[in-house]
């Protein structure tokens, strides 16, 4: 029979922050780049009318089949560009830029067709410069500059005039006045609602740079606090081991044999001793070491069960609410660091609240989801705005604060999410979002997903 054998996928959310950088910008490349296509089709459309409307209503002398060729050519490049970009792929400067030429080189096409710079519609270049300043870096703009500056230079020279009356004295009576003022509608219209949309895009994109440098500076948070919490655990290892020893003797002397209330008293110690051995190495854990090195194959249900137990047992709990909605025992691998997550959610509730808390676990569409209550005072709207950042807590004390960012920290390692609120009747709760994949035995992953 095969050996089973936990399997630790590295989440998304554990990724170098320049990596992730990297998707968020190519992310945003692909939201431009189908944009770029939604305008195709407009321009399309737009072109359509044009040449129907002046062959039919104004009588224009046009190529109609090599300018339906070229608009042909311009719909076969958009589906090839929709079927290539359907779907989330990085997309770069320079296959925007790339795009955006081939935009220039049709479009220049058409007007070559329809009369060159006598053509109203010239001036819709401008709004390939302009989109291209938007989206590009700037050698890739200027290069588009160049090429639209050259591609009317040589319409001005080889095109031939298209054929309209020289009517300007007649003001809005002239077509070619209405068609600068449609030129111009058109050019005001589209830059308005895609410059919009692309700003949306960029002011997006900045947000979530910000929130990746926020996350990478916290993760250097993190590695020093681990370096910290490193040396104390050096330092504190050894006067542990020895109170461990002490108490063991105490134990087997007749002295205290012959008194209970001794012995139980020496039992507690020994808890509380067990304790602080295991918050060191969690937090070593949950400030940055290997996840895995101790980690123990198990069902959920027994996993939360038994963690409800032992913290029970080591706290002066004295009305506790525990809830266990999860119907299928999926087979798990945890370790010390999603232990000590949990039970630093429960401490702090605990803290806010001594007489009662509660915690409710169930499981939806293969995410572990935890609720941990309390009838406390709850969170004060700062707390709430900063939830999870280093030394924000409302306990008023020096060092305040780092237990819940290193729930958030270890969650988001996981792959999960950590969110707080407070109560309508009164108190706080926090829920804490894992899936279960990122805990999942590899027989039971295929099941989760």
């Amino acid at each position: 029979m095969r050996k089973e054998t936990p399997v630790l996928e590295k989440p998304i959310a554990a990724a170098e922050p320049s990596a992730l950088a990297a998707n968020v910008e190519y992310a945003a490349g692909h939201t431009n780049m189908l944009q770029l296509i939604e305008l195709r089709w407009i321009a399309v459309v737009g072109q359509v009318t044009t040449i129907a409307g002046a062959i039919l209503v104004f009588h224009v002398k046009l190529p109609l089949v090599q300018m339906l060729q070229v608009l042909a050519c311009l719909i076969a490049f958009n589906i090839a560009s929709h079927l290539r970009w359907h779907e989330r792929r990085p997309v770069t400067n320079r296959e925007l830029f790339l795009a955006l030429l081939v935009d220039v080189g049709m479009f220049t096409l058409q007007l070559y067709l329809s009369g060159g710079t006598t053509n109203p519609f010239a001036f819709l270049y401008l709004l390939q410069v302009i989109i291209s300043a938007v989206l590009l870096e700037a050698w890739s703009t200027w290069t588009i500059v160049g090429i639209t500056l050259a591609c009317l230079a040589g319409l001005a020279v080889f095109a031939r005039p298209l054929a309209l009356p020289f009517d300007h004295a007649r003001g809005i009576g002239s077509l070619y006045v209405q068609g600068l003022l449609v030129c111009f509608a058109l050019n005001a219209a589209l830059l308005v609602i895609f410059v919009s949309r692309i700003s949306n895009t960029l002011r997006t994109k900045a947000a979530q740079l910000a929130d990746l440098r926020q996350r990478a500076a916290e993760e250097d948070h993190i590695v020093r606090m681990g370096l910290l919490a490193s040396g104390a655990a050096h330092e504190l290892g050894t006067p542990l081991a020895t109170l461990s020893v002490i108490l063991g003797d105490w134990k087997r002397m007749p002295e205290f044999k012959k008194n209970p209330e001794l012995l139980e008293e020496i039992g507690e110690m020994q808890t509380q001793l067990k304790r602080c051995k295991s918050i060191v190495s969690s937090v070593l854990l949950a400030a940055g070491e290997t996840r895995g090195e101790s980690a123990a194959r198990t069902t959920i249900r027994t996993f939360l069960d038994q963690l409800v137990d032992d913290w029970k047992a080591s706290r002066p709990v004295h009305g506790f609410t525990y809830d266990n909605r999860i119907a299928d025992d999926v087979r798990v691998v945890f370790d010390s660091a999603l232990k000590q997550m949990i039970d630093n959610v429960l401490d702090n509730a605990l803290e806010a609240s001594p007489e009662w808390v509660g915690l409710d676990a169930c499981v939806e569409e293969g995410v572990l989801k935890l609720a941990v209550s309390d009838a406390g005072p709850g969170f004060a709207p700062a707390m709430l705005a900063h939830f999870g950042k280093p030394y924000q807590s409302s306990k008023g004390r020096p060092g305040g604060g780092l237990g819940l960012f290193l729930v958030v920290n270890v969650a988001r390692t996981l792959g999960g999410s950590v969110s707080a609120s407070n109560r309508p009747e009164g108190g706080a709760e926090v829920r804490l979002t894992l899936p279960l994949s990122a805990i999942a035995l590899e027989q039971e992953r295929a099941d989760v997903q």
